[in-house]
């Protein structure tokens, strides 16, 4: 494992940054962008000066030079992790072409043209992906068509290019979390909670499985999962969509 390359997007997010933070503590090179400049300069600094490229996965041309400027700054990929994503919910007979296009380009188009842009580096390493899907790219939920239309596109990008790039030794996970305690959470509820973002909360972790008991996945615990995925001891494991969700997809 040693001078590994971690290439990370979304890294100014929740999920992005405890990724980053993971990987930088256990000895990797780890390689942050982001379409959020400032966050990622304040994620970089954390980390005692991380690299940091500034670039929008939903742009093909910064997917090839996010990918680009890792591999001529450091030499070699050998871990991306696709955490860039965003939310979108509401009836779907009132969704816009605008909110589909835009979780569709984030979700989905940007995960897959890092993996094309970053898929000869890995091969040259015998490295790895990790795609950030969601228990909505397991399972469908009510008013969430677009975000789950994008996360069931990721999932089975993941399963497909598994099988494409296992004769490399390449290999191609996703983890699928359910509701976690980040930024991003806290502004789907103000955005989506009719005034009353705690009453939302509340309503999401009556869902689930532990009842009164429930609380929100950190995204140290969805980082410690992607970890272990691109880890030499996760060797046999390719193709796999793995819940992180305290078993709410378990009963579907």
């Amino acid at each position: 494992m040693d001078g590994r390359v971690v290439l990370i997007t979304g890294a100014a997010g929740g999920i992005g940054r405890a990724t980053a933070a993971r990987f930088h503590g256990q000895g990797d090179t780890v390689v942050l962008t982001d379409i959020d400049a400032e966050g990622l300069a304040a994620v970089a600094a954390e980390l005692g000066g991380a690299d940091a490229i500034v670039g929008d996965v939903t742009v093909v041309a910064d997917c090839e030079r996010i990918v680009r400027e890792t591999v001529e700054r450091h030499g070699r990929l050998d871990v991306l992790v696709n955490c860039a994503g965003i939310w979108v919910e509401g009836p779907t007979a009132e969704m816009t072409e605008e909110q589909f296009d835009r979780t569709m380009a984030v979700n989905l188009k940007g995960t897959f043209f890092m993996c094309r842009y970053a898929i000869p580096h890995l091969e040259r390493t015998e490295g790895c992906i990790v795609n950030l899907s969601s228990d909505a790219g397991l399972v469908g939920t009510a008013e969430t068509a677009i975000y789950c239309a994008s996360k069931g596109g990721v999932s089975l990008l993941t399963r497909s290019l598994a099988l494409e790039l296992a004769p490399k030794l390449v290999r191609v996970n996703a983890v699928c979390p359910n509701d976690v305690d980040t930024p991003m959470l806290a502004g789907q509820a103000r955005d989506y909670g009719g005034g009353d973002p705690e009453g939302y909360l509340r309503a999401l972790l009556a869902k689930y499985p532990q009842r009164e008991r429930a609380r929100f996945i950190r995204p140290e615990e969805v980082a410690a999962l992607i970890a272990y995925l691109a880890s030499p001891e996760a060797a046999p494991v390719t193709g796999a969509c793995i819940p992180i969700d305290f078993g709410s997809t378990a009963g579907y």
